[in-house]
């Protein structure tokens, strides 16, 4: 940490009490910290930031007991006001603090690495970043879609300031955006996917979507891996959309689904060495048809098990939005192995009742 940076955060740390209630005023004080939801200033007591020094840490060292993130208050202010550029950290610090301007010469440098667009890391950070979707717009356009119960384990995050830039020549927008974590196998972050979203409303033409070219953008490794609702074992849901994925989950809530989040993804998605039977949520269009056969082939080579799901229209959140919640129950109750019915449907049943 460069010496000016290091000068910040010892004075926000001497001013904590007023840095909290400027940049997180929905949170309150509790004994000796400020709490909060989390460093984007939402309600709630997730988040707590150390006001004094103490044998425990530093005044001004915060933890997010829902993520398990950290840091000091630069970082609050950063992720308080979704600034990108460290310089724009420094200098709002700056201006709460009534410091003068550093000379031109002097360069504050951030305290982490910036890292590289579109990696796995930066990926991982992301995601880290974003907060719960429950009472968000994400929710609100998941149950427009006929979502009501989003059993997505986790897996969804939502950032109110997500960046977006149409092209390499134009400014950068920021715009709402639920954030999906591809894993691999084993559970580890590989990438995201961001759906930018319309803040004014739900429209049915977009359907929520952003009214931007284009909505939806990955970042990271998305081949071989997937956006993943439960754990996996000996049975796994495999599908293209986190929509169509999520609706399934609203009628088998405890059973394992994966969305790689395109056809050929999909074609291409890495399977568990322990998985015996897998089902494939196609999408009913010609690219489903081909995917279902080359991942049947894959499958069957590796002795797995493999069944097809087959929606009525072009995917099961359309069936869900036209036919209704006990339209796919009964759908799903002829396609899927008795075995699996008697496990996953019934119980899920008698949960949704």
């Amino acid at each position: 940490m460069s010496r000016g940076v290091s000068e910040l955060v010892r004075r926000l740390a001497r001013e904590a009490e007023a840095v909290c209630r400027y940049y997180l005023s929905n949170g309150k004080r509790a004994g000796r910290y400020w709490v909060v939801g989390d460093v984007h200033n939402t309600p709630g007591r997730s988040l707590f930031v150390r006001l004094h020094a103490s044998p425990k840490g530093r005044a001004g060292k915060w933890t997010d007991a829902a993520t398990g993130e950290h840091g000091d208050l630069l970082d609050i202010i950063r992720e308080s006001l979704g600034l990108r550029d460290f310089r724009e950290v420094a200098e709002e610090a700056r201006r709460f603090l009534k410091l003068p301007r550093p000379e031109p010469e002097l360069v504050i440098k951030p305290t982490h690495p910036a890292a590289t667009v579109g990696s796995q890391e930066a990926a991982r950070r992301l995601f880290a970043i974003s907060g719960p979707i429950e009472g968000t717009v994400v929710e609100t356009c998941l149950q427009r879609r006929g979502i009501n119960h989003v059993h997505h384990g986790g897996s969804l995050r939502f950032h109110p300031r997500c960046y977006y830039r149409p092209d390499d020549h134009s400014p950068t927008e920021a715009w709402p955006a639920m954030i999906a974590c591809v894993t691999d196998l084993d559970g580890r972050i590989t990438g995201v996917l961001r759906t930018w979203l319309d803040p004014d409303g739900f429209d049915r033409v977009r359907l929520g979507k952003a009214p931007i070219d284009t909505p939806r953008r990955a970042m990271g490794d998305l081949l071989g891996n997937a956006v993943r609702f439960g754990a996996a074992d000996d049975l796994l849901v495999a599908g293209e959309g986190i929509e169509t994925m999520l609706s399934l989950r609203c009628v088998l809530p405890t059973l394992p689904m994966a969305a790689a989040l395109s056809a050929n993804h999909l074609s291409a998605m890495l399977l568990s060495s322990y998985l015996r039977r897998l089902y494939i949520a196609r999408d009913a269009d010609a690219a489903g048809e081909a995917v279902q056969a080359i991942l049947l082939r894959r499958a069957e080579a590796a002795g797995i098990e493999v069944i097809p799901l087959s929606p009525r229209l072009g995917d099961f959140n359309e069936d869900l939005r036209f036919f209704g919640l006990d339209a796919l129950r009964a759908a799903l109750r002829l396609q899927l192995v008795p075995e699996d019915v008697d496990r996953f449907l019934r119980s899920s049943t008698v949960t949704a009742e």
